[in-house]
């Protein structure tokens, strides 16, 4: 045995790893090993499928400022557009007759839509689709609202935190945004019984190896059941429009380590990471990811939901985004799974 997979066997038991030892398997030059390692943890908890989650984007406004983002509030060259209610529970139908049982609404911090208005989506969507699993992805709120929200019917909520450094997130985020409050409010959601999700750039300006490892430790303490991991990619329209992209293989080795620290944990292949690279969410899944997901989102919203340059799915038909991924999945030995795709605590290892 190698020291690649010493290492890794070592991780997945213990559930501890030195910066040292993390540092040794960031900088692998050859890291086959160590997706394998991942890829087999993956196929082991949930064989050859891979869930789908139906991705609606449904505003392009947003009150932040975050120095990375297309959306930020201070960009004037972002068409700001939002749907109703009656446009999102549309696309939430046009997602089901794929049989995509997990929906995704995301958006900008975007106070239009307030809880009152919130209430009304979800109950829309859960009187007619009662079994369907929704996420939201909608940034911070207050704790109310948020319990609120659990209680109408919300089962997920993403919330990346994008840096466990608060030296690192003040870098990338103005004043007016607290490190403290967005970790906080993440742990709340767990507590809450959310599905909780978090996630974090690689390679974001200013993002040491340090940072990194910061990361992987809140991931180790939270416990959350998702996390989405990609590549920082510049925007033309924000303050960080010179700062190369993130590498891929980067991604693909802190997606590998993630799958080790929490085998059953719901890792996406993210169209940041196809956006970089032609066939960047197969390597993805090869490295141990799991999820996909697809655009099903409105092409007023889809066109103009700009957080990076050269954004994939963007133009194309709704349903291509979807469609052709089974193509795509076929040719790397995997398949798409119609289920709900709910994180599974059954023998889960106390990390």
């Amino acid at each position: 045995m190698n020291d690649v997979i010493n290492l890794c066997e070592k991780f997945y038991n213990q559930k501890v790893i030195s910066l040292e030892e993390f540092k040794f398997l960031f900088n692998l030059k050859d890291a086959k090993d160590l997706h394998e390692y991942a890829r087999k943890l993956s196929l082991k908890n949930f064989g050859n499928k891979i869930y789908i989650r139906g991705l609606i984007e449904i505003s392009t406004y947003c009150k932040n400022n975050c120095y990375y983002c297309g959306l930020r509030n201070a960009n004037e060259n972002v068409n700001r557009v939002r749907l109703t209610k009656e446009e999102i529970i549309s696309r939430v139908q046009y997602a089901k007759s794929f049989n995509i049982n997990t929906i995704v609404l995301q958006g900008g911090e975007d106070d239009f839509y307030d809880i009152d208005y919130l209430e009304e989506i979800i109950k829309g969507i859960k009187e007619v689709h009662k079994d369907t699993a929704l996420t939201l992805s909608l940034g911070e709120r207050s704790v109310d609202d948020l319990e609120r929200l659990k209680n109408i019917g919300a089962d997920r909520y993403l919330l990346r935190h994008e840096t466990n450094s608060k030296i690192h997130y003040e870098k990338l985020h103005p004043k007016s945004m607290s490190f403290d409050n967005r970790i906080s409010t993440i742990f709340k959601l767990k507590e809450m019984g959310f599905q909780t999700g978090c996630g974090m750039m690689i390679g974001s300006p200013f993002q040491t190896i340090e940072n990194l490892y910061e990361d992987l430790n809140l991931i180790l303490k939270l416990k959350p059941q998702m996390v989405g991991i990609g590549p920082f990619i510049p925007n033309k329209d924000t303050p960080f429009r010179d700062y190369p992209a993130g590498k891929l293989e980067d991604v693909l080795k802190i997606l590998s380590i993630v799958r080790i620290a929490n085998e059953k944990i719901l890792l996406p292949a993210t169209t940041a990471l196809g956006s970089i690279h032609k066939t960047g969410r197969e390597l993805g899944i090869l490295a141990g990811a799991n999820v996909l997901m697809p655009n099903l989102g409105e092409e007023k919203i889809r066109k103009n939901y700009t957080l990076y340059n050269n954004k994939i799915g963007t133009q194309i038909e709704n349903s291509d985004d979807y469609i052709g991924l089974s193509d795509k999945l076929k040719k790397i030995g995997y398949e798409i799974s119609t289920s709900r795709g709910d994180y599974n605590r059954k023998k889960e290892k106390d990390v």
